[in-house]
């Protein structure tokens, strides 16, 4: 940690209440109930806490839910307002998001992933491709891409995949006997941290902020996106995106190295240090399998929804007998820190969003940059801009889609430019979410790869600001193309 992020950290809780009781002192205005006024103020207290990591995202959950029971309690109580709503129903406001499906369905990911790890079936099938990949170095790169897209259709958390293939790559590295300053080395961490973050745009179910855009849109629009109306938008983005990684890496860090000598064997070595496919494994990946089908026919060949068909494979997964895990086995793989945050994160947001507080916010926005009678491709560009800026002060994924995806479903909703379709515009702009591409410190995948030692905040830099222009650039092609002749944009 540099000093300045450790100066952050400490004035962080401060600076967060601060901001917060500031804006509770301005006057409410005429067109903002009391609840939207103290709701605005708790969203700025949440943004700069999580920017700043003040303190843990649980603990910060938790203070959110104070916060909202207490100020939201004693505020009037809108269907009579001569009297006060109430803690108890300001907390039944505060614990909203832990009613919807898409909490539950990150929660079930969450046990998807402790499968994977408790069965090593993550790392097998990333290590069976590795070793049929070949031992140049451009070859071990496009496989670590590769793996990153194979991972996210069967292991719904980023953190989880990017744990699996870290010492895998580690291991090659070692093996390679690469030392830390290695381009090659540096090559391949930072093509694990980025694949991943960049699939978590072309899948609908490998991220939990793609699940926040989604329950906000189940809200306030009463529609949804199925898993394959996600994968035909995004998987095109992403897949081109990853042969533009691909190339990005290679050029800005050229590698030192073309061929790996004896890099097959030491793949091979891993995977036969495995031991055979445990039975275990194999009804693993038939669950993971049956998971898929049903995702990708979800509204085609059956009327299940996701959150449905994912408990019920969790179920299968820990009954007796036939399951891969036991409960006890599975609780310390889960970050009950992420599941709480994602809860707390959909209440903040769905509160926002029915006390008129997003829209009075949008309204101003919306008004601020003359949004009004924009083309949708201009508003596309604005907001993508603004959730990429705003996203490199965020470590957290989910908590910049809790804080903005209710405003830009709002901002979308206030423009009266013909031809808004704010369903689809909302999930292009949910893509740009994923972009924590230039930092470290932008994303939790960024950290486990940077904690290795083989990559520096400057690799990141040379390589994730230039995959971040070109990222915003691609987006305004598809939105201008691809997205625009599908009817989602204009």
């Amino acid at each position: 940690m540099n000093q300045s992020e450790g100066i952050a950290k400490k004035i962080g809780l401060w600076a967060a209440l601060a901001a917060m009781i500031i804006v509770w002192l301005f006057p409410t205005p005429v067109d903002l109930p009391t609840q939207g006024h103290r709701l605005i103020g708790i969203l700025a207290f949440a943004v700069i806490i999580w920017m700043t990591e003040g303190v843990t995202y649980p603990v910060s959950a938790f203070i959110i839910m104070v916060l909202m029971a207490f100020s939201l309690g004693m505020a009037p109580n809108p269907a009579k307002p001569t009297a006060i709503l109430g803690t108890a129903n300001a907390m039944k406001m505060a614990l909203a998001g832990f009613s919807t499906t898409a909490w539950a369905l990150v929660a079930g990911a969450m046990f998807l992933s402790a499968g994977m790890m408790i069965t090593g079936l993550d790392k097998r099938i990333a290590l069976v491709v590795m070793s049929h990949i070949g031992v140049k170095s451009n070859h071990l790169v496009i496989g670590v891409i590769f793996v990153g897209f194979l991972l996210s259709f069967f292991v719904p958390s980023t953190t989880a995949r990017v744990s699996c293939m870290v010492p895998i790559v580690v291991g090659i590295i070692r093996a390679f006997g690469l030392k830390e300053g290695s381009p090659f080395a540096a090559v391949l961490m930072m093509a694990v941290a980025q694949a991943d973050s960049l699939w978590n745009i072309g899948i609908k179910t490998a991220a939990a902020q793609n699940m926040v855009a989604i329950g906000f849109i189940q809200q306030v629009l009463g529609q949804d996106i199925s898993w394959i109306e996600w994968f035909m938008a995004a998987a095109p983005y992403a897949a081109i995106m990853s042969v533009v990684l691909y190339f990005l890496l290679i050029h800005t860090i050229p590698p030192e190295v073309k061929e790996m000598p004896g890099g097959r064997e030491a793949l091979e070595k891993m995977l036969k240090e495995m031991g055979p496919v445990s039975f275990a494994e194999k009804k693993l990946l038939l669950v993971s399998f049956l998971l898929l089908f049903f995702w990708v026919t979800e509204k085609k060949l059956h009327p299940f929804d996701t959150t449905t068909v994912t408990v019920a494979g969790i179920m299968i997964m820990m009954m007796p007998k036939i399951g891969v895990m036991t409960w006890k086995q599975a609780v310390p793989h889960i970050n009950w820190g992420t599941v709480l945050l994602f809860g707390v994160g959909i209440s903040l947001g769905t509160a926002l969003l029915k006390s008129g507080a997003a829209i009075w916010l949008a309204h101003h926005f919306v008004a601020m940059f003359g949004m009004e009678t924009m083309t949708p491709l201009v508003i596309l560009a604005v907001l993508a801009f603004f959730l990429t800026i705003i996203h490199l002060g965020f470590a957290s994924a989910t908590g910049l889609a809790s804080a903005m995806i209710p405003i830009v479903i709002a901002v979308l909703q206030s423009v009266k430019t013909p031809g808004i379709n704010v369903l689809y515009m909302t999930m292009i702009l949910q893509f740009t979410v994923s972009y924590g591409y230039i930092l470290p410190v932008n994303a939790p995948q960024n950290m486990i790869a940077y904690s290795t030692g083989y990559i520096t905040s400057r690799d990141f830099l040379i390589t994730g600001i230039p995959f971040t222009i070109l990222s915003l650039i691609a987006i305004l092609i598809f939105s201008a193309t691809y997205w625009h002749w599908l009817g989602y944009v204009g």
